[in-house]
């Protein structure tokens, strides 16, 4: 089966070949970078915000923000937390899920066993909105914990930036919002990412990171432009999720919210395999083999609808895609 990998919009790409034509004229440089960083904090309800060259550098300059512990989910992350964490020597402390999912009993458990996480520095707890791609994390009550005991917030949005619930990628819960922008992402132009929080001290203590990591014009045009895009892409590509999780066994998170469909199989690898030889994404990711930090630590397979362009979300691709699914897990 034939399916498009996610592509930033004709608009974008437009946006981009204009950006590289005008790479040469810095006149108003200043001003294009307070209209995108503008653009986002409407998004995020955030007050500041500084455009970066990748997602991990994001993610560097806020826990290089962070003088206590870091806290990380056991799974349903990105690994990337823990190898930054490492990287810039902070205490990695591990919050126990419910296959990623983040529930209050889990907090009080963690509480229970780290009395002294907030009696001195302050820390954060990192964590992406949804839950390995597949299980939207409940914002609201881990923002209230959060903050009942004075731990920071970061919230790694770029798989539900521009939600259009308004639970996800909201500065109203999440003191810090990171987002990678490069490919295949909700704000898809192939590179780049943003931090937004309203505590500009964030900022203040990775001026030199901020200058490591600097993006570039082309990228914040890109950006300005493929946001406009982002919340049909984000609803459109959920909406294809949820009807595809209702329509398969086995499935892990089966009434959350997310952009991929994760199904729990004893036989992963004889699963991955055929799936894998039946989608053509032009060599793209399609199937990822589950245990996986960065989706569930359980045997299956993960099916990354999130990776489609939304051209390849009719009805009919989705009902090919189910086919297709159902006629491998009846061989098991």
């Amino acid at each position: 089966m034939n399916l498009l990998y996610k592509e930033p919009s004709k608009k974008t790409k437009e946006a981009m070949e204009e950006a590289i034509k005008d790479s040469l004229n810095f006149e108003n440089k200043n001003n294009n970078d307070k209209d995108v960083k503008a653009k986002i904090c409407s998004k995020t309800n955030h007050s500041y915000c500084e455009i970066v060259n990748s997602g991990n550098a994001a993610i560097m300059v806020a826990m290089n923000a962070i003088e206590g512990p870091i806290i990380i989910p056991d799974q349903g992350a990105w690994h990337g937390f823990k190898q930054i964490a490492k990287f810039l020597n902070k205490e990695i402390l591990t919050i126990k899920t419910d296959l990623g999912i983040i529930s209050q009993g889990k907090l009080d458990e963690f509480l229970e066993k780290n009395p002294s996480i907030n009696s001195n520095e302050t820390s954060a707890i990192f964590l992406t909105s949804f839950a390995g791609y597949t299980a939207e994390q409940p914002m609201k009550e881990i923002s209230n914990w959060s903050r009942k005991n004075d731990i920071t917030l970061v919230e790694d949005a770029s798989g539900g930036i521009c939600d259009f619930e308004k639970k996800l990628a909201n500065g109203k819960y999440s003191d810090i919002i990171i987002v990678s922008t490069s490919s295949p992402k909700v704000i898809n132009v192939n590179d780049g990412g943003f931090i937004t929080t309203n505590n500009k001290e964030i900022f203040e203590k990775s001026k030199l990171l901020l200058k490591v990591c600097k993006s570039n014009n082309i990228t914040k045009k890109a950006i300005h432009t493929e946001i406009d895009f982002a919340e049909n892409n984000l609803k459109k590509t959920i909406q294809a999720t949820s009807y595809i999780k209702n329509n398969l066994d086995n499935v892990i998170h089966q009434d959350k919210r997310g952009t991929n469909v994760i199904l729990a199989s004893d036989k992963h690898h004889e699963l991955s395999k055929n799936l894998k030889e039946e989608f053509d994404l032009g060599g793209r990711t399609f199937i990822t083999k589950c245990p996986n930090y960065n989706r569930v630590k359980q045997k299956g397979i993960a099916i990354e609808i999130k990776n489609l362009d939304i051209k390849s979300l009719e009805k009919e691709n989705l009902d090919e895609i189910i086919r297709i699914v159902q006629k491998y897990q009846c061989k098991r």
